[in-house]
């Protein structure tokens, strides 16, 4: 195992003994000394008036190297460290500053900072001779970035915390400024106490948006109050909504620990829940056969043509803005079906009497809808097919989130808009599973096949793009639609997998040695922030045998 640890190193693919970063950051610089943690270790912040999170972050910090009691991964656990752990200085404060001219703002103000605006870069430097770290950023965001990185170096033995590779000295920015995760909530419910699980574990590995997938043709769990019956009739029960306090505690919790919550209501498509409450709405409500109207059951969609479909969507949207932090909303706009809008007789009679084809109508739907939005000073996100598969007119700073194909990008740059990358040839998580409509004993999922944290790590988001339609990347997303998930396998579904997207988006193509990221380096550190996310209470499913873990490298094909 040193052997091997020692050949990857002289190859330049990591810094000496930094298995346990994750996100390799930017730049590093590491030794090979031990170093343990004072029991009088304190963080001491060293301008005036910190903002509440932050203390509440620090306090976080101190909790996590307190109980991580994360053993070291190779053979003996640690056994093999005592001496060198007996022998080591202790360091006794990490002091955290900004640098000259920077505001003390909020970290739930930064991170909820319009996108490509948010200062998340800090310098970490931990001396080896016990003398004081430190740690410097431009923003309170920065330094908690800063603080995630220099909780992971820590290990426990005994009694002892202590770290293996001092000195350090880091010099770390992302990449890309969009590192997102999307749960579907709307297939089956997840309790907010689910919901926030997962943002801490996100934050672990730098992740900083929360993609919320809130309803969809199945159940509206969204408490809207301009519109009671919405939930009320929408979703399954009294008990599985997230109401008006919910969506606050999470889009709170969530700033004050650097992920901004960007909410999507999806429509016209993908809005049968609507119609429990007003069925008037909704085209092709609950048709059948399903699959003739719909990707998946119950077919439904708005009645867009409808003035007043319109007006109440764009209420909607104007309601549900008011209250939410984040400068992004996405209304959505995937798998419209056009079928159901040629059998739904009012449609064609309301088009008839507009004037307006389909298209036209659809683009005034959309105008009217991102209007809203934009009158709330929020920036609309959209699905691919509204630039890719429709005629209509969006405004020029408009998201787009690719997610049929990774061949799809370079078609939406094109057209000039920013866009996210969420494949799902490399990116759906429940993918692999099997089909889970019923009555098709031999059919596989249409995502097929599964999407391993190796096959995700390799992801290119710059692939087959001109250097003029680069720029317009502005980072990614894993996603999860959960169809065949629930509370019960949230986190093994989950984790370790979208920390490797988090990596690709925060450290970019090159690793701090300058080679390309490769699965092979990835691995052993991949390994320990699982393991570590294991003792912080999620339950990340295991990448190999304890015994591969162990030793870095050893189950490699070619090993």
């Amino acid at each position: 195992m040193i052997l091997a640890l020692k050949a990857l190193i002289a190859l330049g693919a990591l810094p000496a003994a930094v298995l346990s970063l994750w996100p390799i950051p930017k730049s590093i610089n590491a030794g090979t000394t031990f170093l343990t943690l004072s029991p009088q270790f304190s963080i001491d912040i060293t301008f005036q008036s910190p903002p509440a999170d932050l203390l509440s972050a620090v306090e976080t910090a101190h909790y996590y190297l307190a109980n991580d009691n994360l053993e070291r991964l190779v053979v003996g656990r640690g056994a093999y460290d005592v001496q060198d752990v007996q022998s080591a200085k202790a360091l006794s404060s990490l002091k955290l500053s900004l640098a000259e001219g920077a505001q003390v703002n909020s970290i739930s103000a930064e991170s909820v900072k319009a996108i490509g605006t948010r200062s998340e870069d800090y310098q970490l430097d931990i001396p080896a001779d016990g003398s004081a770290a430190t740690l410097t950023a431009n923003s309170t965001l920065g330094l908690f970035r800063g603080m995630t990185t220099f909780s992971q170096f820590w290990y426990q033995y005994d009694d002892k915390v202590y770290m293996v590779s001092a000195p350090i000295t880091i010099h770390d920015s992302p990449a890309y400024p969009f590192r997102g995760f999307m749960l579907d909530t709307a297939r089956n419910y997840f309790p907010p106490a689910d919901i926030i699980r997962t943002l801490d574990a996100m934050s672990w590995v730098k992740l900083n948006v929360f993609h919320w997938h809130v309803t969809d043709s199945q159940s509206f769990p969204l408490e809207v109050g301009e519109f009671p019956e919405l939930a009320q009739k929408g979703a399954y029960s009294s008990s599985a909504v997230y109401t008006a306090s919910d969506v606050q505690n999470i889009t709170t919790y969530a700033a004050s620990i650097g992920i901004d919550v960007m909410l999507e209501i999806d429509t016209p498509g993908h809005t049968t829940s609507i119609g429990a409450s007003h069925p008037e709405y909704i085209a092709c409500n609950q048709a059948s056969p399903w699959s003739t109207y719909a990707n998946e059951p119950p077919a439904g969609q708005l009645r867009f043509t409808d003035p007043a479909v319109v007006n109440f969507t764009t209420n909607l949207f104007s309601a549900v803005a008011k209250t939410l932090p984040s400068l992004m909303v996405s209304t959505g706009g995937d798998e419209l079906n056009i079928q159901c809008y040629t059998d739904d007789a009012q449609t064609q009679a309301e088009l008839t009497s507009s004037g307006l084809t389909l298209e036209e109508a659809l683009s005034e739907f959309t105008q009217s809808t991102h209007g809203a939005l934009i009158a709330e000073g929020k920036t609309p996100v959209v699905w691919e097919e509204m630039v890719l598969d429709h005629n209509v007119t969006l405004a020029n700073d408009t998201i787009v989130m690719v997610w049929i194909s990774s061949a799809d990008a370079a078609a939406v740059a094109d057209k000039g808009y920013r866009l996210v990358q969420g494949p799902s040839d490399y990116f759906y998580l429940d993918c692999g599973a099997g089909e889970w409509i019923g009555d098709t004993p031999e059919a596989m999922s249409w995502c097929d096949p599964f999407k391993s944290w190796q096959k995700a790590y390799t992801f290119d988001p710059l692939a087959n793009l001109t250097d003029s339609q680069k720029p317009l990347v502005i980072g990614g997303e894993q996603l999860l639609w959960t169809e065949q998930s629930s509370p019960n396998n949230l986190d093994s579904i989950v984790w370790p997998r979208a920390a490797a997207s988090a990596e690709v988006f925060w450290t970019g193509a090159t690793g701090p040695s300058g080679a390309p990221l490769n699965v092979t380096e990835a691995l052993p550190r991949l390994h320990d922030v699982r393991f570590r996310m294991e003792q912080r209470g999620v339950k990340a499913i295991v990448l190999q045998p304890l015994w591969c873990a162990l030793r870095p490298n050893a189950c490699d094909v070619n090993a």
